[in-house]
């Protein structure tokens, strides 16, 4: 079976929000064993949905909207699907009492009546967490499901009613390895699996760039979850082969992630001094559930002067190599692993746009060096590490870069201990 996603709403197509909607399905459908080849975004136009329609279904037998189901006038999905099939909208009694339920206490605006209408002979689909019931029309071997917009409507809404509905249509499922790897471009991971890329049909592997390195996606179409890791096991393992190195973990696993395990299994405290970074580095880190086991305390340290009073650097440092260097970042980890009671310091310095160093002064020989030049530092054990970037793009990206280069530097390390 093959099934296409349509997004209906102006605002999507305005950019004004992110269709998070289609990776949710997309992926649930593929472990459903039903491809996706198709997706669209549709403004609130009912003359360029029925297009929509009558496209998606000539090359699909499933179509599932989301969005365009609410109680204003420019809500249209329903009744488009409804005038594609040539069906007439009923008030369907359920719907209507769990809507005036969902307003209990409350006013409730007439045009709320409008969302209890459904198709004839359409399946209704509960919404426990909205007002707009999803709606399936099956007919002539296709399929027109219509999803809420808001996810927290349309995911529970999918998992409970429609993917029960779906299972068992498809004999095979289709299941993804994803290799997550840092440390190496695109290109160069591509080309150093290009034979595996090429004899591979099934599994397939496909490569794709991400702002904190790069996904290796190996792809399987079998009778079952069982079948499909079969095969893709001896493809994964002769990447590891070739990229172990690169291979920071897979699937959901993140940088932070990774890096928060492995002093978890060393045993060992983190404390972080950013300037450059501003947080951001601190803030990857807690995200990570269970961190309180190793993190102990972040230090923004973005001036000079709290550099010195923070951290401990010398205005020696600073007025010889400059706040932007490998020396302050150095004293920067050490500092904070100091003053924290860490195990290991990390540390940011670096510039990251709008010119040169911010407010420079006689005293810090950083204001000739140029926008993206970061200097990251470890001190673990005694013993301390440093390494220069060079990061071209936006302020943000330098910042993020910046982050990412530093925790795979911090991963790379805590390897070799």
């Amino acid at each position: 079976m093959k099934a296409e996603i349509i997004a209906v709403g102006t605002e999507i197509l305005l950019g004004e929000i992110v269709n998070t909607d289609a990776k949710f399905l997309s992926e649930e459908l593929a472990a459903l064993g039903i491809s996706t080849y198709y997706q669209t975004v549709v403004g609130d136009n009912k003359e360029r949905l029925l297009d929509a329609f009558r496209s998606g279904f000539e090359r699909s037998d499933i179509i599932i909207t989301s969005g365009g189901l609410g109680p204003t006038d420019d809500d249209i999905t329903k009744e488009t699907g409804a005038e594609y099939f040539g069906k007439e909208l009923v008030l369907d009694e359920n719907s209507y009492n769990r809507i005036e339920s969902y307003f209990k206490g409350r006013k409730m605006a007439k045009t709320n009546i409008k969302q209890a209408y459904v198709p004839v002979g359409g399946k209704v689909l509960d919404n426990d967490n909205g007002t707009a019931p999803g709606i399936i029309i099956e007919e002539n071997g296709k399929m027109l499901i219509m999803l809420p917009g808001p996810p927290n409507e349309l995911v529970p809404m999918f998992n409970n009613s429609v993917k029960p509905y779906l299972e068992g249509r498809e004999k095979q499922v289709i299941i993804s390895r994803t290799l997550r790897l840092t440390g190496i471009g695109e290109s160069n991971a591509a080309e150093a699996v290009r034979d595996i890329m090429a004899k591979g049909t099934n599994p397939t592997v496909a490569p794709y760039a991400k702002e904190d390195g790069v996904l290796l996606r190996i792809t399987a179409k079998g009778e079952g979850k069982e079948q499909c890791l079969k095969m893709i096991e001896p493809v994964a393992d002769e990447i590891y082969g070739r990229l172990g190195g690169f291979i920071y973990g897979e699937d959901d696993t993140t940088l932070a992630g990774a890096v928060v395990e492995l002093l978890k299994e060393k045993g060992l405290s983190l404390a972080t001094a950013e300037s450059l970074t501003g947080g951001m580095l601190a803030s990857a880190i807690v995200d990570i559930a269970g961190v309180s086991k190793v993190f102990k305390e972040g230090f923004v340290a973005y001036t000079n002067e709290s550099k010195m009073k923070t951290l401990g650097v010398s205005s020696r440092t600073i007025q010889y190599y400059g706040a932007v260097s490998a020396e302050t970042a150095a004293e920067m980890a050490k500092g904070a692993a100091v003053k924290a009671g860490a195990d290991v310091g990390i540390s940011t310095t670096g510039i990251a746009g709008g010119g040169a160093v911010a407010n420079p002064t006689v005293d810090d020989t950083s204001y000739d060096k140029p926008v993206g030049r970061v200097y990251i530092g470890i001190y673990c054990k005694g013993k301390t590490f440093t390494k220069e970037l060079n990061i071209k793009g936006s302020r943000q990206k330098v910042r993020s870069r910046t982050v990412s280069s530093l925790l795979d530097f911090l991963r790379v390390t805590l390897k070799g201990l």
